[in-house]
């Protein structure tokens, strides 16, 4: 009788809205337990086992209940901790035992398994920690370093990080792969101008404007893409007004209050669903993404790929997410950045260039890539033939 493997993927983030970490887990989970269920069996750790993969537009009873707890958990530092000791205890002490558990999130729990690969993304926990809150800073110092180093592998989305890897953690640089993130193209894509009118109703949307897509929290650096802003003429700010969508992290006072500074112009979305996110590229007349650090980066992808020019950060992994489809901008240069806004805007043959380029350049990545990548990772781990 043929016995599956069993493979455990920790799914915490997936109780959380979907950004990074959680869309890069998802996207991936889905696609391997879809096309590896011969000779796999996939479970999922919430806290507890399932076999069930909590989806972004989850409406099941007990799966809004879990979220709901869970963001009463992160809302609360020393709760939070408490549930991160116990969830440890647990999995050292209850957990069933696995062939490979994947930890698509930074820090492997003590869970029972023959081998267990770890996702790192970046280490913008250690290279800025004033990005960070301090309870998170604390809990990354206390296991991180141990914790992954101890790893059997490690996968990571660029090979920007994978040197910060060997760099940081002293970690063999034959151990660790790279797999790029990627873009759901079923989902974003360019759409017919009459699929996107419902999106621009809801959202009042005018006929053109910039946009911007990530967490309002330092990292970001949407307080210098604001600054930047602030410096374009008025007419210009009158035809463009910048839009922001994602979710409200944290350390975000001083950043509304600057959006506050123009009100006029700026409207701040907040969190939005993926398909109007979709819609709000096509949309956009240019995608501004300043970020200071990324370990990979994908909204410019995403951007692209709705048929969008993007103007990127040159800063950490961005470039080699991007390649020659975006234009670059020194995040730091609140100058540089809004004289490339004006270059672009008054360049619209440029930006049909940029946006050409993009929608090519985004087809090279694909989730169902990355999910065959990482079923090589485990499959080799576990001494089986690709």
């Amino acid at each position: 009788m043929h016995t599956k493997k069993k493979i455990l993927i920790d799914g915490l983030a997936l109780l959380s809205p979907f950004t990074g970490v959680a869309k890069y887990t998802y996207e991936n989970a889905f696609r391997l337990a879809r096309d590896n269920s011969d000779n796999y069996e996939w479970f999922y750790d919430y806290g507890f086992h399932s076999k069930n993969l909590i989806k972004s537009d989850t409406v099941q009873p007990g799966e809004t209940r879990l979220k709901k707890l869970k963001q009463l958990i992160v809302s609360h530092p020393r709760i939070k901790a408490c549930a991160r000791d116990i969830l440890s205890l647990l999995g050292r002490i209850a957990s069933p035992r696995y062939d490979l558990y994947w930890q698509p999130n930074y820090i492997p729990k003590k869970i029972k398994t023959r081998k267990t690969v770890t996702t790192v993304h970046d280490f913008s926990f250690h290279v800025q920690p004033d990005w960070h809150p301090e309870e998170r800073l604390h809990y990354y110092r206390k296991h991180f370093w141990h914790a992954a180093s101890a790893s059997d592998w490690i996968i990571t989305g660029s090979h920007f990080t994978k040197q910060e890897i060997v760099e940081y953690m002293g970690y063999p640089e034959e151990k660790i792969t790279v797999i790029y993130h990627a873009v759901d193209h079923t989902l974003y894509k360019v759409y017919e101008e009459s699929e996107l009118e419902s999106t621009k109703k809801r959202w009042k949307l005018p006929d053109y404007f910039l946009f911007f897509v990530g967490s309002i929290e330092p990292r970001k650096n949407l307080k210098t893409l604001l600054q930047a802003y602030h410096q374009l003429p008025v007419d210009m700010k009158e035809t463009y007004p910048l839009i922001l969508a994602g979710f409200k992290g944290w350390e975000n006072e001083e950043i509304m209050r600057e959006i506050e500074k123009e009100r006029a112009h700026i409207q701040y979305l907040g969190y939005v669903t993926d398909e109007e996110m979709a819609h709000l590229y096509n949309l956009a007349t240019l995608f501004v993404y300043p970020s200071l650090y990324e370990g990979f980066g994908i909204p410019p992808l995403e951007a692209m790929a709705c048929g969008t020019a993007v103007l990127s950060s040159h800063a950490a992994s961005l470039p080699e997410a991007c390649g020659d489809a975006a234009l670059y901008v020194d995040p730091q240069s609140s100058r540089d950045i809004a004289e490339k806004i004006i270059c672009l805007l008054q360049d619209a043959p440029e930006r049909a260039r940029l946006a050409e380029r993009g929608i090519a350049h985004a087809e090279e990545f694909t989730w169902e890539r990355a999910a065959r990548a990482h079923m090589e990772v485990f499959q080799n781990l576990l001494g089986e033939s690709v």
